[in-house]
């Protein structure tokens, strides 16, 4: 059964202010959803919630989801830092947890100790959502040693891997890639879901993440990462990896800058290779012309290589209002094409180059962030090493 007290926006602070949320809490004889999203809590609070979730065996032993987003408006970051001491061993202790929502909390750098135990020693977790909590590159980095370890403490205890990651809006950046790649490689083919959007992660960062990391995750079926800066040179990356994900159903790179030779590079992917389970392909406000659209994406879709595609998104695009083949594209794919409302002017291919040249000349030379072929190994290794107390 689920218990919600989602969005009511109550302030508990005391023991005495959640007494009647816990007491209809115990109530119940079986809890195995656990909604408390958009209301605030204090650490009396919190003491007295963590103390009811481990002492009734009616939630304990049967709460396979927990929604604790929003929960920290108003607080303090002490408050914040001691409400999960408390709650987070809580959670732990319950052997059938299988999803936590944590997002839209301000988390920092601050509370990175309770969050990365948790992480690292929750072996039921399968779906762990950690959207908008201000954790910046750092945070980030911890944030993927523990995912390593994770990986490694699941296969000790003959858990399946983690299915499912959310960390978006996070500003994650190039400095948490080298790690949060092979945190997520070593989830290998049980990951299914990943989702990195808003990250402010540049060129040499998404190579990191798609070279080093997803690319060996197989299975994957949901991959975001909106609005991180790719230009051509990491556009190249994902097209060398693109068709390591057939069973991709959902690739959204709207507002990544692709430019127009990585989009290219990207839908040449797509004219030459069929992906049967990609049912929303998102590329808006990325520079992609109308030569793509033409002889890549179009084709693509005549020949039948996208069957399942049922949201396209485009607009932003550098494409020809009312032109033959935009008018055309709505009839190649039985789903929904996005309204194309705000095309972006077609400029000169002169400065259309020189950006680009700009852009990957500033990006390829960031040697403080890249990861060489040749350590990457050694990083691996350094994280097997790595005994986080």
């Amino acid at each position: 059964m689920s218990f919600s007290k989602a969005g009511l926006q109550q302030k508990w602070t005391s023991e005495e202010d959640i007494k009647s949320v816990l007491d209809e809490l115990k109530s119940m004889d079986k809890v195995t959803s656990l909604d408390l999203s958009g209301n605030t809590i204090g650490v009396e609070a919190s003491r007295a919630l963590a103390k009811t979730i481990k002492e009734n065996a009616s939630i304990r032993d049967n709460v396979e989801e927990v929604n604790f987003a929003d929960m920290y408006t108003s607080r303090l970051v002490d408050e914040v830092v001691e409400s999960l001491q408390l709650l987070l061993p809580a959670l732990q202790a319950c052997p059938k947890l299988s999803k936590v929502d944590l997002s839209d909390n301000a988390f920092g750098l601050r509370t990175i100790d309770s969050l990365e135990k948790f992480i690292r020693e929750t072996v039921q977790l399968k779906h762990l959502i950690l959207a908008n909590n201000g954790m910046g590159p750092f945070a980030g980095e911890r944030i993927g040693k523990a995912l390593y370890q994770l990986a490694k403490n699941k296969e000790k205890a003959g858990e399946s891997l983690l299915e499912t990651f959310v960390c978006g809006r996070n500003r994650l950046e190039n400095g948490s890639t080298r790690w949060l790649s092979q945190g997520l490689r070593a989830h290998g083919d049980d990951l299914h879901a990943v989702r990195l959007y808003q990250n402010g992660i540049r060129p040499q960062g998404c190579i990191n993440l798609i070279k080093h990391g997803l690319s060996h995750n197989k299975n994957l079926h949901v991959l975001d990462l909106q609005d991180n800066t790719f230009t051509a040179v990491a556009s190249e990356t994902l097209a060398k990896y693109l068709t390591n994900w057939a069973q991709l159903k959902e690739l959204n790179l709207n507002d990544c800058l692709l430019k127009g030779p990585g989009s290219h590079a990207v839908l040449k992917v797509l004219k030459e290779n069929k992906f049967d389970d990609l049912e929303t392909l998102k590329l808006q406000y990325n520079e992609l012309t109308q030569q793509s659209l033409e002889h890549l994406l179009i084709p693509a879709l005549q020949d039948g290589n996208l069957p399942s595609l049922k949201l396209l998104e485009l607009n932003g695009n550098r494409l020809e209002e009312d032109s033959d083949p935009l008018s055309i594209l709505p009839t190649l794919f039985d789903g929904e094409l996005d309204e194309l409302d705000d095309l972006e002017e077609i400029d000169s291919e002169e400065e259309e180059e020189s950006e680009d040249e700009d852009a990957e000349e500033e990006d390829v030379w960031e040697p403080t962030q890249f990861v060489k072929d040749e350590t990457v190994d050694e990083l691996a290794s350094e994280l097997a090493k790595t005994h986080l107390e």
